[in-house]
């Protein structure tokens, strides 16, 4: 019989009014995955931040093997053997992988090359292949999240919490990770998998814990679920097929216009034109230009060649304008919704206002806020997009990333834009949340032109009217979802195998 190491008894914690744990109880077994499942909201991040010493509970206990454990930080988890990979790693882009494997351990002289020799033997073990002496800023999102996950594996972690953790990889990526997670397996460790991803969690896990507005709903083994329909349901309660009605809309005038644009001497190929009434999916893997082109079109970074108009206006004139025109406006859903689309120790009614505050502005130059009007148009929107906790007095930082992320629609789609850029706007959501976003965005279409850059192809097709593919920072393709030719071959075009395919 498997080991329990770690077992979590009447767990209950709150933030002011709001309950987000109570009295939870869940086993970790050596050996086995257990998918830790839920809503956004649902009390995932507090329960698993209590395990890793980051949050201490309102009551209830921890104990590891039969030992009652009192964690009041990540120092003390790792030390009892518990440690998390989190979804935005936690690394020194300055420093090797051997270096930030090491960094912090407690002795007075360390010598490189013992260091990279110890991480090279550690890594072959658990089946990875990232180099000891490789920089940091240099590795994919792939080999960054390996040398997290060595971090932890060097410090004898037994229980290793997985949070989102195929988010930010590659298909190939997200199967080395599967591999790497069967060795730890087989050598008892226990693992405690959240994910959003229902077919992942049906491949991957033994058992499955369903936590539902901070209470335990189900624990049930894997293979008494029937299929990922059957998943949803139990973790929703109620049916989710994500099957969204996709109604044809007019294509009316151009709102994004791109000609030759390039970052760099090399680059220089992406062109094309998105108008009002269409969704452009632009799909590849992740550092192949993505991220230039979206902070491009938002103004954040200037092309090195080639031209951008935006609803109308060339490049350098719609960002001196855009603040007095607002009836030509650009809503950026950011992938970084902590980083750029928020600010994490504002509340949420002062993150609404960031970009919606002339809205609620009068008088000589628009000096006068009317806040009132805000928090009442605010705790409005709150509600209709399912914001958890609906408080606009909490900080941004208390809210978990899917519901910051439906906050962050909610002040965006209430500008009325006429261009979107949607990158990554499901990316964390649970499957409610996602077919929610996906009928919003569809919605929007009808107003607005959407660029929609996203790593999910599923999500690219379900919306797209058009694909475009990108490759070392050049437009492979672009053509219709209705192109089976095309279509055929996208996953060649974004590994950079089939160029010829989109001729």
């Amino acid at each position: 019989m498997s080991e329990v190491l770690i077992r979590l008894e009447g767990i209950s914690k709150s933030f002011g009014k709001v309950r987000a744990n109570s009295n939870v109880s869940l086993e970790i077994v050596g050996g086995r995955v257990l998918a830790l499942l839920g809503e956004n909201g649902a009390g995932k991040s507090t329960l698993m931040s209590i395990l890793a010493g980051q949050l201490r509970p309102d009551s209830g206990t921890v104990s590891a093997r039969g030992q009652v454990l009192h964690l009041t930080s990540p120092e003390e988890a790792i030390a009892a053997g518990i440690g998390m990979v989190y979804q935005h790693f936690k690394l020194v882009e300055a420093m090797t992988v051997a270096e930030n494997v090491f960094l912090g351990h407690r002795q007075m002289f360390l010598n490189r090359r013992r260091m990279e020799v110890e991480v090279e033997a550690l890594a072959s073990r658990f089946g990875m292949s990232v180099k000891p002496s490789a920089v940091i800023r240099d590795l994919s999102m792939g080999e960054r999240q390996q040398v997290e996950i060595l971090k932890l594996l060097y410090r004898r972690s037994e229980v290793l919490i997985f949070d989102e953790p195929t988010a930010v990889l590659t298909p190939a990526e997200a199967e080395n990770l599967f591999a790497t997670m069967r060795l730890m397996l087989a050598q008892g460790k226990g693992i405690v998998f959240i994910s959003h991803k229902l077919e992942e969690v049906m491949s991957v896990a033994d058992d499955i814990a369903i936590l539902r507005r901070g209470e335990i709903v189900d624990t049930v083994p894997v293979k008494d679920v029937s299929s990922t329909a059957d998943l949803a349901e139990r973790m929703v309660g109620r049916k989710v097929l994500l099957e969204v009605e996709k109604k044809s809309v007019e294509i009316r005038q151009q709102v994004l216009s791109l000609d030759g644009l390039g970052w760099s001497e090399q680059d220089g190929g992406v062109s094309f034109e998105l108008r009002q009434g269409e969704i452009l999916g632009i799909v590849g893997v992740a550092g192949n230009g993505q991220k230039e082109l979206v902070e491009t079109v938002c103004g954040m970074c200037k092309p090195h060649s080639g031209t951008v108009r935006i609803l109308g206006r060339e490049w350098g004139e719609f960002f001196r304008t855009a603040a007095d025109d607002p009836e030509n406006t650009l809503a950026w859903i950011a992938e970084d919704r902590q980083g750029l689309a928020t600010c994490p120790s504002l509340d949420l009614l002062d993150n609404f206002l960031l970009t919606t505050r002339r809205s609620f502005s009068r008088g000589p130059g628009k000096f006068f806020l009317f806040r009132e009007e805000a928090r009442k148009r605010a705790e409005y929107l709150l509600k209709t997009f399912d914001v958890r906790p609906p408080d606009l007095s909490a900080a941004g930082w208390q809210l978990s990333g899917g519901n910051l992320q439906k906050m962050v629609l909610a002040r965006e789609f209430y500008r009325k834009p006429r261009l979107i850029v949607a990158e990554q706007p499901t990316q964390g959501l649970d499957i409610s949340a996602m077919e929610e976003v996906w009928k919003l965005l569809l919605k929007a279409r009808e107003a607005a032109g959407i660029l929609l850059v996203t790593g999910d192809l599923t999500e690219a097709l379900t919306l797209s009217d058009r694909i475009g593919v990108m490759f070392d920072g050049r437009l492979l393709a672009c053509f219709p979802v209705e192109d089976t030719v095309n279509l055929a071959a996208v996953p060649q075009m974004m590994a950079g195998i089939c160029e010829e395919c989109a001729a």
